[in-house]
């Protein structure tokens, strides 16, 4: 896998609709796996997610959008909002690629925050080998347990 990453233009309908379709099969398997029936991202619709108000880079193996990630910044705060991989490219670096990434355009942050669900062991994996340590547990809308993960710059 040939992976390059770039950041994405929702303004581009073609790039609009790839991040739509990828974040939906993405979604449903984590809705899986949190054993509900939905995910609020699973009924997002193009024009919401073009509002979201996040920046995003995508992650491309060839022509085709495999991974992506958003985020807001807040002064020194990252927080990450979505990180996305499409399942036929599960457990091939594309979530770590895509958080490197966004290290580099972000390198100046002193903390970054994420959130998974706590039923979720391959995000929560991934956020760990990446430095995250978990910071809070809550309970989402909906009744999904979910674990707030920080990282501090210098970790």
């Amino acid at each position: 896998m040939n992976v390059v990453v770039v950041r994405l233009d929702l303004d581009d309908d073609a790039t609009l609709e790839a991040l739509l379709s990828l974040q939906r099969a993405a979604y449903r398997v984590e809705a899986d796996l949190l054993g509900v029936v939905t995910l609020p991202a699973l009924t997002e619709s193009a024009a919401q997610l073009r509002a979201s108000g996040e920046s995003f880079l995508g992650a491309y193996d060839g022509p085709r959008l495999v991974g992506a990630v958003s985020w807001r910044r807040e002064g020194t705060l990252l927080d990450i909002h979505r990180l996305v991989v499409h399942p036929d490219a599960f457990r091939r670096g594309v979530g770590s690629r895509l958080l490197h990434a966004l290290e580099g355009v972000e390198h100046d942050v002193t903390r970054t925050i994420v959130a998974t669900g706590a039923a979720n062991p391959p995000a929560r994996g991934l956020y760990e080998s990446r430095g995250f340590t978990p910071h809070e547990e809550r309970t989402a809308p909906g009744g999904v347990p979910i674990v707030i993960y920080e990282r501090r710059s210098g970790a």
